[in-house]
C-alpha cells in the first residue's frame, strides 16, 4: 500500500526452544502460543512458531495450539486476507494464499476462509473489521459483514479493555463515521455504546443542522482533530443526551446530561480517570456562548472552569461541532475570546486556588483553625474575589478579607440560633 511499517509479526518454523538456542538473550513471553521475545541491541522483536489454533472457547483466545511446519496452515488463523501474507526474506518471496493483495487492490476487507467460524473464534474480529474499515478506507465484504450479527454473543465475551483498545484506535482514522456506521449496521453498537442510538430520527432546529442528533454526532467526531482521540470521543458525545432533553426544539440542559452519560459509557469500557475527566469537562462546557459583552471577570470565570490547559482543545470541539451543522464555521468570537484570554495570562491573574497568594496553612494560622473542610471553603470563596477583582491576590489582601468572612459568619450564625430560640418558645 505504500505505508510505513512500524510493526512486523515474526514467524518461523522453528520451535520455541529452538529460537531460544540460536539467540543470546530470549524472553518466554508467550510459550503457550509458541511465542517468545528475542532481546537485541537494536530491539526485542516476538518471533511464533507456525501454528494451528484449536477451540475457542472464551470467544478470544485459542484453547491450546499445535504447532506445524506449513506457513499456510499458520495463515489461514488469520483474520482478514490483507493480514494473512507473509513474506520469506530469505528467498524473496510473497506468500498469499488468501489472495489478500487482491482484496487490497480492491479495498476490501474479507475474512479468512468462513467468516462465521473466525469471528466465532474471537469475538473482537468483528469489531476489528469496522476499526479496518474506517482506518483503511476499505469496504467490508458482504458476507464478512453479514456473519457479524450471527455472533454477538462470542463479542459480548470480549473484555471491555479489548473493546475500548479498538474504540481508541478507530478515532485515529481519517473518517471514524464509517467505522461507527459499520458498527451500527452490524448491531455491534447496540451493544458498545447504544446510547448514540438514541439520536437517530431526533430532528434538530434548521437552518442551524443539517443532520439528526445521532449523524451530526458522527461527523462532528470526523471534523475533530485526528491526534486528540479524548476531543474526537468527545465531540461523539457531545450530544449523547439530547435525546433524553428535548423539548419542542430546545434541548435544554444536554451539555452537563450529555456529560454524566458519556461518563458511564467510558466507565463502562474502562477508560482511565484522566481520559474520563478531559473528555467530560469538554462535554460539560461545550455550550458556552462567549460574545464581546463578557465582563474581564465572566473570562476568568470561564478560564476556571474549563482549565487554562483545556481550552484549545475546547475550541477544537467548537469547530468541529460547527462544522458538521454543513454551515460556515465562523470562528470569529473563538478568535476574539483567545485575544482576551491572552490579555488574561500576560496579566499573571490567578485563574486557580494554586496561583492565590496564600495556601491553606496561612488561612489556618490567620483564623485560628484546623485542618478540615471550612480551609478549602475559605480558600474558594477567596479565588472567588480575586477571580472578580485580581487586585486582591495579596497575601495581607486575602487574609483580611478571610477575616472578615469568618467574622460574617460567626454573626450568620448567633442570628440563626436567636431565631431558633424564638421559635422554640
Amino acid at each position: 500500500m505504500g505505508v510505513p511499517v512500524y510493526d512486523w509479526d515474526i514467524t518461523t518454523s522453528a520451535k520455541p526452544d529452538r529460537v531460544t538456542e540460536l539467540f543470546e538473550k530470549v524472553a518466554p513471553t508467550g510459550l503457550k502460543y509458541g511465542t517468545v521475545t528475542v532481546l537485541l541491541k537494536d530491539g526485542d522483536y516476538e518471533v511464533t512458531t507456525f501454528r494451528r489454533d484449536e477451540e475457542y472457547s472464551d470467544g478470544r483466545h485459542p484453547d491450546s495450539v499445535s504447532f506445524t511446519s506449513d506457513i499456510k496452515e499458520d495463515l489461514a488463523r488469520r483474520d482478514f486476507t490483507i493480514n494473512a501474507i507473509a513474506y520469506d526474506p530469505l528467498n524473496d518471496e510473497i506468500i498469499d494464499p488468501f489472495g489478500g493483495r487482491a482484496d487490497i487492490k480492491g479495498k476490501k476487507i474479507k475474512a479468512v476462509g468462513k467468516a462465521l467460524e473466525r469471528f466465532k473464534e474471537d469475538g473482537l474480529r468483528a469489531l476489528r473489521a469496522c476499526r479496518f474499515s474506517a482506518k483503511l478506507g476499505f469496504e467490508i465484504d458482504k458476507g464478512t459483514l453479514g456473519a457479524v450479527p450471527k455472533t454477538l454473543d462470542v463479542f459480548k465475551k470480549v473484555a471491555p479493555e479489548r473493546v475500548r483498545d479498538e474504540v481508541k484506535k478507530m478515532m485515529d482514522a481519517q473518517k471514524p463515521s464509517a467505522g461507527i456506521e459499520c458498527m451500527r449496521r452490524s448491531g455491534l453498537l447496540k451493544i458498545v455504546m447504544p446510547e448514540l442510538l438514541d439520536g437517530i430520527g431526533v430532528e434538530q432546529p434548521k437552518p442551524y443542522h443539517a443532520y439528526d442528533v445521532y449523524y451530526h454526532s458522527i461527523y462532528s467526531c470526523d471534523h475533530a482533530p485526528r491526534e486528540l482521540p479524548m476531543v474526537r470521543l468527545a465531540a461523539l458525545f457531545h450530544d449523547i443526551a439530547k435525546p433524553s432533553t428535548k423539548k419542542g426544539d430546545t434541548f435544554y440542559g444536554h451539555d452537563s446530561e450529555s456529560a454524566k452519560t458519556a461518563e458511564k459509557i467510558m466507565k463502562r469500557l474502562r477508560f482511565s480517570n484522566d481520559d474520563i475527566e478531559e473528555a467530560t469537562n469538554l462535554i460539560r462546557n461545550h455550550m458556552f456562548n462567549y460574545t464581546s459583552e463578557w465582563t474581564d471577570s465572566a473570562v476568568r470565570r470561564f478560564m476556571n472552569r474549563v482549565g487554562l490547559e483545556n481550552i484549545e482543545d475546547l475550541f477544537m470541539l467548537r469547530i468541529a461541532d460547527m462544522r458538521a451543522m454543513e454551515r460556515e464555521a465562523n470562528c470569529g468570537f473563538l478568535k476574539e475570546l483567545r485575544g482576551r484570554i491572552d490579555k488574561v495570562i500576560e496579566g499573571q491573574n490567578a485563574l486557580s486556588l494554586s496561583q492565590l497568594k496564600v495556601n491553606g496553612k496561612d488561612v489556618m494560622k490567620a483564623l485560628g483553625i484546623g485542618p478540615g473542610p471550612k480551609v478549602g471553603k475559605v480558600l474558594k470563596a477567596l479565588l472567588e474575589k480575586v477571580l472578580d477583582d485580581p487586585k486582591l491576590n495579596r497575601k495581607h489582601k486575602l487574609l483580611e478579607l478571610a477575616g472578615k468572612m469568618q467574622k460574617k459568619s460567626k454573626i450568620r450564625s448567633a442570628r440563626s440560633k436567636t431565631k431558633s430560640k424564638a421559635l422554640i418558645k
